[in-house]
């Protein structure tokens, strides 16, 4: 069966107006995988602030699940489900049709936090990896997909995700000492632990921006800091002109004890193929988000030393090798972190499934 002629019902937790990078998943898979075959996407949208959906709403989601199947026709070939916290729909609605589930990071990994919580969710995961054991996983990363395998799924592939920011036609300006951060200030995605041990180390020209929500929570002090400028939210042209602007992009990723790790890290080829010039750290999924070398530079995940050096390094280049490492990392990265592609690489497995 051709990928073309599968129907295929899409089922997502996740979408908009709520905000994040599965909320973006969602909605541009779906529009791509529409311009191959037909999709029925049935979404749980978010509420008009960006938080997610209420809990009364999440826990009806399934009936409307439900109901959409049953009225259903023809029925679709394919159920895909947007992340594995979805499973038992799975076994409500694929009754005879082949299940897809998308893994994400900490949808598959929270169970690594310990306590009675992640044991729960643990036992919540293994149940359904039991229940449906001819279920093809789809990771966004090869971090992903080993965490998923530690509950007893099968991992069937690994398909990294896309983006749809681009580099302008400008040539590279010369780097003025910022370091951009884009993202949530959380503990994990290591801005507080950059402020704290790398932001020291170098020169006081250096400042640092940050592109994002409003912070709050432990990490919220890193916006008041003196060399840190708070930009908040920015929309997709001034996102990418921040960006290309500045001297580096830094996803500065750490280890955390209980295990949580970056799904797969998307601002890493975003700001790639926006023509930034990206320091990420080498663990979880950036591992897969960048081509090191080639769209951006790894480095050891929590070594303050080597990231103040690749940052110096970086703002010493020749205007003559930024421009050709923009230019050659933006041009790949826009051909392998596609959105397009991203939906063929799914639909080559949904041929499979069928």
């Amino acid at each position: 069966m051709s990928a073309q002629s599968i129907r295929v019902m899409f089922i997502t937790r996740k979408w908009p107006p709520a905000v994040g990078g599965m909320e973006t998943w969602s909605v541009r898979l779906a529009e791509e995988l529409a311009r191959i075959g037909p999709v029925e996407v049935v979404a749980l949208p978010g509420r008009a602030d960006g938080r997610p959906p209420a809990i009364a709403k999440l826990l009806a989601f399934p009936l409307t699940v439900i109901q959409r199947f049953a009225s259903a026709m023809p029925k679709p070939d394919v159920i895909h489900l947007g992340d594995m916290a979805l499973w038992p729909l799975g076994v409500l609605a694929s009754r005879g049709r082949r299940l897809i589930l998308s893994a994400h990071g900490t949808d598959v990994s929270y169970h690594r936090r310990g306590g009675m919580r992640g044991t729960l969710y643990r036992g919540y995961l293994r149940l359904g990896a039991r229940l449906l054991p001819r279920a093809r996983v789809l990771a966004n990363s090869a971090a992903t997909a080993e965490a998923a395998a530690e509950t007893g799924w099968q991992v069937a592939g690994v398909i990294p995700l896309g983006t749809d920011l681009r580099a302008g036609d400008a040539a590279p300006e010369a780097p003025g000492g910022t370091i951009l951060f884009a993202g949530r200030l959380i503990e994990q995605k290591g801005c507080g632990w950059f402020v704290r041990e790398v932001l020291p180390r170098l020169p006081h020209n250096f400042t640092l921006q940050i592109a994002g929500t409003t912070p709050d929570g432990r990490e919220a002090w890193v916006s008041e800091h003196p060399r840190v400028e708070f930009l908040g939210p920015l929309d997709r042209d001034r996102l990418e002109q921040a960006y290309a602007r500045a001297t580096c992009v830094i996803v500065p990723n750490i280890e955390l004890p209980n295990g949580e790790f970056e799904g797969f890290g998307l601002v890493a080829c975003e700001a790639a193929s926006a023509g930034g010039v990206v320091l990420a750290a080498r663990t979880g999924g950036l591992v897969d988000a960048v081509k090191d070398g080639e769209t951006g530079i790894l480095l050891p995940p929590g070594d303050a030393e080597a990231w103040a050096e690749a940052i110096e390094t970086v703002f010493a280049w020749p205007a003559e090798r930024r421009a050709a490492f923009v230019h050659r990392a933006a041009r790949l990265a826009s051909a392998l972190y596609a959105w397009p592609r991203v939906a063929r690489d799914t639909a080559e497995h949904y041929a499979a499934a069928a």
